[in-house]
């Protein structure tokens, strides 16, 4: 058995999909056990390369109940308490990041800077196991469910930190369903209440509310079909990147660079710093509106309050036109 530990979210699971596909290649006739919380059963299933789903609550202490892993992968963090968590499953093997805490010394050093995808894959590449980092699609989930060609505006995110203002994206659900779009408004249950202030401030119909109305499988189904995506650095931005569905995303306190969509996908935008659109992926020094002459991205970004509705307007356009294009070109 090969056990995997991914105790997060749904965008943390999505970066992770390139190196599930590697172990899964690297280790054919071995099982592959995945702990996760359970609520992520479903978007496991699409990654299609998990046998089995361990259920697992962060990283309280637990006893395994599962034969000894010929080795666990820490695909968590860095340690010191991850790397004991998957020890305690007594495996022949720990594939982690080095953590003379835990007593680890084999391993890769680890990156604070690097991108979250680009981390696991060199964590592999240390033990010899290879993994492409742009394999980050998931299985198209049906969808007689949900509204198909909707854009989807997602308010919410877990860290209030990452939020933009609700009336701003309510300002900005209102003028893209004047350009013609079909607005949705999507969230947690506990996000549903945002989501209603946001649908309200559109002028939107109560049935825009999706927020606490679909599971996790109807949302991945939902933003699969969909006409394009805005949100903040959050869940369903990761969901839209593993779909290819046009993205805008909107970063506050963590870099686009550490976190965003690869660079060679033109149909998702980031934006980041004061009225600045950055291209997804791009690692090129960038100037921030206003400034005197170029500088560096700078680690304490300025707040999201800073972006305008004016400038997600128009990564919304650009994103827009981009996925067209690409539909075009791939239907001929």
């Amino acid at each position: 058995m090969i056990l995997v530990l991914r105790a997060l979210g749904v965008g943390d699971l999505a970066t992770a999909v390139p190196a599930l596909r590697g172990l899964r290649a690297a280790f054919p006739d071995q099982e592959v056990a995945l702990a996760v919380p359970d609520w992520l059963a479903p978007l496991v299933d699409l990654i299609g390369c998990v046998d089995r789903v361990v259920p697992t609550d962060g990283l309280t202490p637990r006893e395994w109940g599962i034969p000894s892993p010929y080795l666990a992968v820490n695909l968590h963090g860095q340690g010191p308490q991850s790397h004991q968590l998957l020890l305690a499953a007594d495996p022949q093997r720990l594939g982690a990041f080095a953590c003379p805490a835990a007593d680890h010394h084999d391993g890769p050093h680890w990156d604070p800077d690097e991108h979250e995808v680009l981390r696991w894959c060199r964590l592999l590449a240390w033990y010899g196991i290879a993994a492409d980092p742009t394999d980050l699609g998931l299985r198209r989930p049906s969808p007689h469910r949900v509204p198909v060609g909707v854009t989807i505006v997602h308010p919410g995110a877990k860290a209030v930190g990452k939020r933009w203002a609700p009336g701003r994206f309510a300002a900005l659900a209102r003028e893209l369903t004047g350009q013609g779009h079909r607005v949705v408004v999507t969230g947690s249950a506990a996000e549903r209440g945002l989501a209603e202030r946001v649908v309200s401030g559109a002028g939107l119909p109560g049935t825009s509310v999706l927020a606490g109305r679909i599971d996790l499988a109807e949302l991945a189904a939902l933003v699969a079909h969909g006409r394009l995506v805005v949100s903040a650095d959050t869940g369903i931005a990761h969901l839209a990147t593993a779909y290819g569905t046009p993205s805008v995303v909107l970063f506050g306190p963590v870099s686009p660079y550490r976190w965003g969509p690869p660079p060679d996908r033109p149909w998702h935008r980031t934006l980041w710093t004061q009225e600045l659109t950055v291209p997804a992926g791009s690692s090129a020094p960038a100037r921030a509106a206003g400034a005197g002459g170029p500088e560096p991205w700078r680690r304490d970004t300025p707040a999201l309050a800073s972006i305008s509705l004016e400038s997600v307007l128009d990564a919304v356009g650009e994103a827009d036109r981009a996925g067209r294009e690409r539909s075009a070109v791939t239907a001929k």
